[in-house]
């Protein structure tokens, strides 16, 4: 497994690949917004903790790009208020 979140835009997603399955986050962008509208991780792959790390970076490459976040994904949000780091980047 690689902690390193990528951005796929051609697929409007930053993925996560571990064990051979990819968690991804599904987005929207329009200028310095990221909407991120769902996550996803393999059933087989739940409780790792994989979700987190997913989540912790996509909120570090927004960070990075000098993006605001809007999470209209619950578990995005959920993360975000267990790790008030981010609460800035909320928009």
């Amino acid at each position: 497994m690689t902690d390193a979140v990528r951005d796929n835009p051609a697929r409007h997603r930053f993925e996560l690949e571990a064990d051979g399955d990819i968690a991804f986050a599904s987005y929207r962008r329009e200028g310095n917004v990221l909407t991120v509208n769902h996550t996803k991780v393999p059933k087989r792959l739940e409780g790792r903790g994989i979700g987190s790390r997913l989540v912790k970076g996509v909120l570090d490459i927004a960070r990075a790009q000098g993006l605001t976040v809007v999470p209209h994904c619950s578990f995005v949000s959920a993360y975000i208020k267990r790790n008030p780091a981010y609460a800035d980047l909320l928009g």
